[in-house]
């Protein structure tokens, strides 16, 4: 039988920090704990809640659900012809993963170095940063399919990734639950330095490997976002929006120091940082909440603050870049 919490918090698992409690909440450390825990009569009609690091959640009350805290451990690459194919358990840190596979000669991953949170967690947002995305560095992942009561394997296809997206945002939300990742990373490995920071992090440096990439990650991370464990965040708050070539080339010209980026489908990025800084929220605080001082994208917690507080700044702030741009930017975390 699985070892369920009840009313328990759910501070320390949610990196804004929101105080919350959960109606019940069960560690799951291993699939059997998974199956035990979902065949449990205490669960019947409640909501199911899969929280691993916390990081791309804002929780905005006590949750009237069952919390699975995934935990999963694990670590097992095989080598292929041409890949290693590197399998982690759902609950492993993604960034230990990151400096593991380096570590072991499997390079692939350092241009997402430091993102927060879990392996389980990375297939469901598709993460993605300086020029990689997860998409480009995966197999398929092992889950639970709460339909057929089975696991199965999804590969890419299946997962119907997109910027920021996947079909466990869709079809998939509720009734898959991942237990597993493998991502493919590729022996004749070439290094990612398109994304323009990245490159001046390195400035010019020839044929930089994966750990000095990695590190040059690390060190523009670490300038432009503050450490959850001192100052509650979740990252980047907004997606960077995606606008036709024409509206781009409009705002361009009443905007020429417009931040963007061409897509390979003739659409643009626009930095949703820069959309927020022109906006004049960059470093306000609003009570217990606010925008961080070095990053207009990152949204934090001081302290004694309320999930409902911070998404009343984000739509806020969305309304503003709406009216000022007529561009609508939308929260990456998932409110709940």
């Amino acid at each position: 039988m699985a070892d369920f919490h009840e009313f328990y918090p759910l501070r320390r698992h949610n990196t804004f920090g929101f105080d919350a409690r959960a109606r019940f909440a069960v560690h799951v450390r291993s699939e059997a704990d998974l199956t035990a825990a979902l065949a449990d009569p205490r669960a019947d009609g409640l909501p199911l809640l899969v929280l691993g690091g916390g990081s791309n959640v804002v929780l905005t009350g006590d949750l009237d659900a069952l919390v699975l805290l995934m935990e999963i451990p694990g670590y097992q690459p095989e080598e292929t012809g041409d890949a290693w194919l590197v399998t982690a358990g759902a609950g492993e840190n993604w960034n230990a993963l990151v400096n593991r596979t380096i570590a072991d000669g499997m390079p692939g991953l350092e241009n997402l170095a430091l993102i927060p949170g879990t392996a389980g967690a990375a297939p469901i947002q598709n993460i993605g940063a300086y020029g990689v995305e997860l998409r480009e560095r995966f197999e398929g992942v092992r889950a639970y399919d709460r339909h057929t009561g089975a696991f199965v394997w999804l590969d890419l296809r299946a997962c119907g990734f997109g910027y920021r997206d996947s079909l466990f945002k869709h079809a998939g939300a509720g009734r898959y639950i991942i237990t597993a990742v493998t991502l493919s990373l590729p022996k004749a490995w070439q290094p990612v330095l398109s994304y323009g920071e990245l490159a001046r992090e390195l400035d010019g440096r020839a044929a930089p490997d994966a750990a000095t990439i990695r590190d040059a990650v690390v060190a523009i991370r670490s300038r432009k976002l503050p450490d959850p464990a001192q100052l509650g965040n979740a990252g980047s708050f907004f997606k960077n929006p995606l606008v036709s070539a024409a509206q781009r080339d409009a705002l361009l010209q009443a905007n020429p120091d417009l931040v963007s980026y061409a897509q390979p489908d003739g659409s643009y990025k626009l930095a949703a940082g820069w959309l927020i800084d022109r906006c004049g929220f960059k470093g306000m605080t609003d009570g217990p909440v606010g925008v961080y001082g070095k990053q207009a994208l990152v949204l934090v917690h001081h302290g004694g603050g309320t999930g409902a507080m911070l998404l009343a700044l984000a739509n806020r702030i969305a309304d503003a870049v709406q009216a000022r741009f007529g561009v609508r930017i939308e929260p990456e975390p998932v409110v709940l």
